[in-house]
């Protein structure tokens, strides 16, 4: 008789106990999904509009969004279009044309690229991401090399 509750006891222990682990279990995995989301695939954006010819000044700058990251369309004193990656190579900070250096800034830690996107000063390992230019008409695209 004393084996039968013993028995009986080790059953109720198991039974509770794996109910305990699936409660527990199923409080903890939406928090884990909450707080590590999961990978999602960056959209394949090739090509982009960003205005007509006559919205940018010669010996200017402008940010634009390529994706879901920032790009730069750079417009020179002779009216030649380049386009760069915005995201310095360094700590991806957003980079910016200066017009008092004629050349491209990141501010994070005064990193300094040429018109043609090459490094020249500061920490930046890499030159900035070209982007090829197509101008069609009075419409400006940028789209990806390669």
């Amino acid at each position: 008789m004393e084996n039968q509750k013993s028995s009986r006891r080790n059953f109720l222990g198991y039974i509770l106990g794996f109910g305990f682990l699936g409660w527990f279990i199923s409080v903890l995995y939406p928090i884990v999904r909450y707080i590590i989301p999961p990978k999602m695939p960056e959209a394949k954006v090739k090509s982009i509009k960003v205005g007509k010819v006559d919205d940018f000044k010669p010996g200017t700058g402008t940010i634009f969004k390529f994706g879901n990251k920032p790009g730069i369309l750079l417009r020179l004193e002779s009216g030649e279009f380049r386009a760069f990656s915005a995201v310095c190579t360094h700590l991806d900070c957003t980079v910016q044309y200066r017009g008092d250096m004629k050349a491209i800034w990141c501010a994070c830690h005064n990193g300094v690229y040429d018109l043609n996107g090459r490094n020249i000063s500061g920490p930046p390992p890499r030159p900035l991401e070209a982007f090829r230019v197509i101008v069609r008409g009075d419409e400006i695209y940028i789209s990806k090399e390669g």
